[in-house]
This record gives C-alpha cells, sequence and structure tokens, in this order.
C-alpha cells in the first residue's frame, strides 16, 4: 500500500476533471466563473488501498474537502501523496450550521468534496440533510462511489441479497429501540445493522429475544482489514459468543428474515367455520370471521362453508 504519487493524481484530476470527463474539475486551473459541483467520496472502510483512482483524482481537484475528522482525512491524502488541501470539520454536530457556508463554495464556482471517516459519506454518517439542502438550492451534486460496510458484510454473510434493508445503528434505549428491534423480528427480508463493539453483546440478546433465537445471523468485524472476522450462526449461538468478548472495530450485523408464516392446519379450518355456522352466522359471514381470525384468505374460509352447509343440507 505505498502512497500514490501527487503528480499522477494531480495530472490525472487536471486532465479529466474530478468525475473523470474533461471540465471543471480540473485540478488548480478550472475556470472560477464556471458551475461549481459538490462531489460525495467514498473513502475505504479499512485497506487504504479500496481507494479508488477517481477518488483519489477527484480528492487532488478538490478546492476544500470536508471532512469528520481532520486528521483522518489527511492521513488518507497523505497515503495518497496529495498536500496543502484546505480541510473544514464537518460531523453531526455541525452539519447544518455548514450547509450554507458550503453552498456559497459551490455558488462560488469551487469543487467541494465531503467525505466521512470510512464509507460513502451520508450512510450513517454526514451528508445526508447537507446534499438535500444542495439539491434544494439547486446545486450539482456528484458521487465517487466506492466502499460500503453495509454492502460488504451482506455479500459475505450468504444471507439473501436480493431484497434487504438497512437500519443502520440502532437507538441505545427506550421506546424508539424497542420498536425497531420489534420491526426488525417481523421483517421478511435480511436486515442490515451497525453496532459498537462495545454494544454487540446487549444487542444480539435483545434481538435474540425478539427474533427468533434460531434466526441466521453473521457478524462481520474489521472489514477489508487484517484482522478481519466473519461469523454465522444463529441468535443465540451469537449471544453466548459475544458475552464478555473484548471486541474492537465497528461491527456489521446482518439478520436473515422472518420466515412466512405457517397456513392454519386444514383440519382447524374447518372447525373454525363449523362452530361460526353452529351459532347461527351465514355462509358469507362465517367466512369472513374466520379469515380474518386464521389469516386466510376468504376465498378459501367460503368455499370450506358452502361445503358445510351442502353437507348439513
Amino acid at each position: 500500500m505505498g502512497p500514490h504519487p501527487a503528480g499522477a493524481a494531480g495530472a490525472a484530476g487536471a486532465g479529466a476533471g474530478a468525475d473523470g470527463h474533461g471540465g471543471s474539475g480540473a485540478a488548480g486551473g478550472h475556470d472560477t466563473q464556471a458551475p461549481g459541483r459538490l462531489v460525495l467520496v467514498a473513502t475505504p472502510i479499512g485497506n487504504l488501498s479500496d481507494l479508488s483512482e477517481r477518488a483519489r483524482d477527484t480528492l487532488a481537484a478538490g478546492d476544500v474537502i470536508y471532512c469528520e475528522d481532520t486528521r483522518r482525512t489527511r492521513a488518507l491524502l497523505s497515503h495518497c501523496g496529495i498536500t496543502g488541501k484546505p480541510l473544514v470539520r464537518l460531523d453531526a454536530n455541525v452539519e447544518a450550521r455548514r450547509a450554507k457556508e458550503l453552498i456559497g463554495r459551490v455558488r462560488g464556482g469551487q469543487l467541494v468534496v465531503l467525505v466521512s471517516d470510512a464509507g460513502m459519506p451520508g450512510i450513517s454518517d454526514p451528508g445526508e440533510r447537507l446534499v438535500s439542502a444542495a439539491a434544494r438550492d439547486g446545486i450539482t451534486v456528484d458521487v465517487v462511489p466506492g466502499p460500503n460496510a453495509a454492502l460488504s458484510a451482506l455479500v459475505l454473510s450468504g444471507l439473501p441479497a436480493d431484497r434487504f434493508c438497512f437500519e443502520g445503528f440502532l437507538p441505545r434505549r427506550g421506546a424508539e429501540r424497542r420498536r425497531r428491534l420489534a420491526a426488525i423480528g417481523a421483517e421478511a427480508r435480511t436486515t442490515v445493522v451497525y453496532e459498537a463493539p462495545s454494544r454487540l453483546a446487549a444487542t444480539l440478546a435483545d434481538l435474540s429475544a425478539g427474533c427468533e433465537a434460531h434466526r441466521e445471523v453473521c457478524i462481520a468485524r474489521e472489514l477489508t482489514k487484517l484482522h478481519q472476522e466473519v461469523w454465522r450462526g444463529t441468535l443465540a449461538d451469537a449471544t453466548a459468543w459475544a458475552a464478555g468478548r473484548d471486541l474492537k472495530g465497528e461491527v456489521v450485523l446482518v439478520i436473515a428474515g422472518s420466515p412466512p408464516a405457517k397456513a392454519p392446519d386444514a383440519g382447524l379450518v374447518r372447525f373454525a367455520v363449523a362452530e361460526s355456522l353452529a351459532s347461527g352466522m351465514g355462509v358469507r359471514e362465517a367466512a369472513s370471521e374466520v379469515a380474518a381470525s386464521l389469516g386466510v384468505s376468504r376465498h378459501y374460509a367460503y368455499e370450506i362453508a358452502l361445503g358445510l352447509r351442502r353437507e348439513s343440507s
């Protein structure tokens, strides 16, 4: 993972522009009268070699870089051989306040780059409110895609990835946490959750209680780093595995969806319809009541009710 030569990055940015096309993204030489842009750049979640050439070019071409932690971003720029870039802190606490300032820079013709500490800005990191404000103001917003912990863990999990939902970080306590845990328990799609290592055991215990304990889960930790770890098993086993462990690094949980509810036994449906008819209900009324109480289709219950009525006549 040697440093990327500054000249190569700068030359690429100057010749192609930050988005790989000719035009106003050139490093140090774009026309300040031309409309500026806001570009979101995905940065490595661990292995610095995952930074794309286009991302390096964009960082080199930017007039200013907004970032969660200037120390982390400066280290990344140093790895790329990029020096002298103005860095402005933009974490969750100042995102709303910085929006007007950032938009003013873009209006002035600057190429403004936004990065988070790792991964894609706006995904459980600052960026969403900023992009929303820029879009409302008619600012051009672009993205340089790249590393993402949620998708990396999802494809490593082996769980269904054709339909999934992303929960991000769960609330630490209270009614909202309970509501979201209940939603995960009922969710038929695969669910991706971010968690800090210090809270992993408690979250797994809550998930095991709120979902079926035998529900499959994948725990992905330190993705793309030297000590990457991917654990697969049930929520019950995961809870026992995490208890008492001194884990480091951010964790991604990938939780299997809730299995489809089993249809009631045909004998049970027939018995319920018979009871409703015996109480004096008509065929349609009995079918509607049984369908609502047992979760079967009204047509199915109606056909059974008609059959029972014929048998009794």
